[in-house]
C-alpha cells in the first residue's frame, strides 16, 4: 500500500516534477479552469469564448502601426496590466497573462507573443482595411470587460510593396511661386543653392529620387529649442510628416519645399513621407 501511494504521488507531478495544466477529460482548454473571471457564452469572431474580468486592473492594449522603410509595418502592442507568456500557452488562464491575436478585417493573420511584430506588406491587400489586436489568456479565451473583448484597432491602407501607408488628412498644397522673369528656371531635382533658412538655426537638406533618400537616413542631434528647417525635394508628389510634432508639408514633384519647426520636445522623432512610406531622417532632440 505504501509503495502504491508513493507511485501515485510521483505520477501527479509528471516527469521532472513540473506541475501540469491538463484539464479534465471531455472539456476544452477554453472551459478549463480556474477561478479567474467569468467564462461567458459569447464568443469573439474566431470562436473563442470571452473571459469577463472587472474593469479595474483588467488587461489593456494600444496598437501602433508604423511603416517600415523597407517593407510593411512595424507594430507595437503597448499593454497595461498584462504580460506575454509564450511558454505557457495552452495552459490554464492566469490573471493578466497570455498572448495576442492579430486580425485584418476580422480574419486572423498571426498570434503575437511579444510587444513588437513586423507585418509584411504582402499580407495586406491593396485598399483600406482595419487591423485589430486582441488579448487572450493562455487557455485561448479572450479577455473581456463589460461583455466586450479587450482589443485595439487602427486603420491601414495596403498598396504596392514599399508603399505601406496610413491615414492622414492631406495638407493643402502651397501656391507655386512664379519664377522671376530674369532668373533661369531651376532644373528638376536641383534645389536652389542657399545656406540655411533665415528663420532657422539649422537646415537639413534631403532629396528623394526613385524611392531612395539622399543622404542615407540617419539621426540628427538637435538641441531643445532650436529652430530646424527641413528642406526636401522629391521627384514625385508626396507629403512630409514629422512624427511627434504632427507637422506636415506637401511636396510638389521636382520642387523644393521647406518645413520649419521648433524642437521644443525631447525624444527621437521620425521624419517620413506618407505616399512612399520612406523614413527620411530621425531628429534626436536633447
Amino acid at each position: 500500500m505504501v509503495a502504491l501511494l508513493l507511485l501515485l504521488a510521483g505520477g501527479a507531478t509528471g516527469c521532472g516534477g513540473r506541475a501540469t495544466t491538463h484539464h479534465k477529460p471531455g472539456t476544452s482548454h477554453e472551459q478549463a479552469s480556474g477561478n479567474v473571471g467569468t467564462l461567458l457564452p459569447a464568443q469573439d469572431g474566431a470562436g473563442h469564448h470571452l473571459r469577463e474580468v472587472p474593469a479595474e486592473g483588467a488587461p489593456q492594449v494600444r496598437l501602433t502601426a508604423r511603416p517600415d522603410s523597407e517593407d510593411g509595418w512595424n507594430l507595437q502592442l503597448a499593454v497595461t496590466d498584462f504580460r506575454f507568456t509564450p511558454d505557457s500557452t495552452g495552459g490554464a488562464a492566469l490573471p493578466g497573462t497570455g498572448h495576442a491575436h492579430l486580425e485584418l478585417d476580422g480574419h486572423e493573420l498571426a498570434r503575437v507573443y511579444g510587444p513588437w511584430f513586423h507585418l509584411p506588406a504582402a499580407q495586406v491587400p491593396e485598399g483600406a482595411h482595419t487591423l485589430t489586436v486582441r488579448l487572450y489568456a493562455d487557455d485561448h479565451t479572450a479577455w473581456a470587460v463589460g461583455g466586450k473583448a479587450v482589443e485595439a484597432s487602427v486603420p491601414m491602407t495596403g498598396g504596392a510593396p514599399g508603399e505601406a501607408g496610413h491615414t492622414h488628412t492631406a495638407p493643402t498644397p502651397p501656391s507655386p511661386t512664379p519664377p522671376s522673369p530674369t532668373a533661369p528656371s531651376p532644373s528638376p531635382l536641383s534645389p536652389t543653392p542657399s545656406s540655411a533658412s533665415p528663420e532657422a538655426d539649422r537646415t537639413i537638406t534631403l532629396t528623394v529620387r526613385a524611392g531612395k533618400v539622399s543622404p542615407a537616413p540617419g539621426r540628427v542631434e538637435v538641441k531643445r529649442g532650436e529652430r530646424v528647417a527641413l528642406r526636401v525635394i522629391s521627384d514625385r508628389a508626396d507629403t512630409l510628416h514629422v512624427h511627434g510634432y504632427d507637422k506636415e508639408l506637401a511636396l510638389p514633384p521636382g520642387q523644393e519645399a521647406t518645413l520649419v519647426l521648433t524642437a521644443d520636445r525631447t525624444g527621437l522623432f521620425e521624419v517620413e513621407t506618407h505616399e512612399s512610406g520612406l523614413v527620411l531622417t530621425q531628429l534626436l532632440v536633447r
